[in-house]
């Protein structure tokens, strides 16, 4: 297994050190356009490996030939965002890096699978599609699982019980328009609704909803990679691994949910050949109508996000 991180900043390097530290691939490529930085960072992990117990090998590089043949391809490279901005204003930017990133990519590794995370992560997602032509089940983004690790820590935070005890689902686009199946979310089996009230349990909502923002805005000038990187490697770990899990992550839409051509977080089986299966929720009139406000928001980012590139 050979899989290629681009983008060495924090979530990059983050990715790169979970991946090895799990041997989730043999070798490891950490790309980025700054010369010496992927090179110092990779060696540094590289090092770090018999303290780890692991093989993986890892290799910066700002050369994509390097990445020749990759299984996985990890998409992080992209602009942070500093307090006061929202995923969307980095559009402009990031558009042009994620656009450029994964055509170099793609040109040495057309078979691989595409993992997102730079923002705006559903946009981007569907700029990485339109570009290398692959089938939605090869090109997906990362974000329902942060969303909802948010969610499911913050709850934790409420009810002081362990984290391993809650599962939740988040479905629609990353950010504020995400859509929190609070009826699905449980706690050892026991509804959430039961355990705490409802304008508890709308707090929390609205605090993941903003989580990202909450972390900008302690570290002023970066933004949020443990997380992150940590549901990106989430994600690989299911598809080596082939467990079949399920998991909200951004995929391009055909008929599901009544929904074409626009990327959003639905629930999704991750396994050998990637994206394997779209689950489709019987949502009820509430959760509805917050998927289409949120698909509404997506849709119009994206049409910018065409425009600017040409697409």
């Amino acid at each position: 297994m050979k899989i290629t991180v681009i983008g060495a900043g924090n979530v990059g390097a983050t990715c790169a050190q979970l991946l090895a530290n799990a041997e989730l691939a043999n070798e490891i490529i950490l790309l980025d356009v700054i010369e010496g930085i992927p090179e110092g960072k990779a060696l540094d992990m590289y090092e770090s490996m018999p303290i780890f117990e692991s093989d993986s090998r890892i290799y910066g590089t700002n050369d994509y030939a390097k990445t020749k043949d990759s299984d996985i391809i990890i998409q992080t490279a992209g602009l942070a965002r500093k307090p006061g901005m929202t995923r969307d204003d980095l559009l402009v930017k990031n558009a042009d890096i994620v656009n450029a990133c994964i055509g170099s990519a793609f040109e040495y590794s057309p078979n691989a699978f595409y993992i997102i995370v730079s923002n705006p992560l559903d946009v981007m997602t569907y700029v990485a599609l339109r570009k290398t032509g692959l089938p939605k089940t090869k090109v997906i983004g990362m974000a329902g699982i942060l969303d909802t690790a948010r969610y499911r820590s913050f709850i934790s935070m409420e009810l002081g019980v362990s984290m391993q005890d809650i599962q939740g689902m988040i479905l629609g686009g990353h950010g504020d328009t995400m859509v929190p199946l609070t009826r699905f979310t449980t706690v050892a089996g026991i509804p959430v609704t039961d355990l705490m009230s409802k304008e508890k349990l709308d707090a929390i909502v609205a605090r993941a909803a903003g989580g990202g923002g909450e972390i900008v805005k302690y570290l002023k000038t970066g933004s949020a990679y443990y997380a992150p990187a940590a549901a990106a490697v989430q994600m690989v770990e299911s598809i080596v691994k082939d467990q079949k899990r399920i998991f909200p992550c951004s995929v391009l839409l055909d008929g599901e949910y009544g929904y074409n051509d626009v990327v959003v977080g639905v629930p999704c089986v991750l396994g050998k050949n990637c994206l394997e299966k779209v689950l489709e929720l019987n949502l009820n009139d509430d959760e509805k109508a917050l998927l289409e406000n949120s698909v509404v928001h997506v849709r119009e980012t994206i049409e910018e996000a065409k425009k600017l590139l040409g697409m």
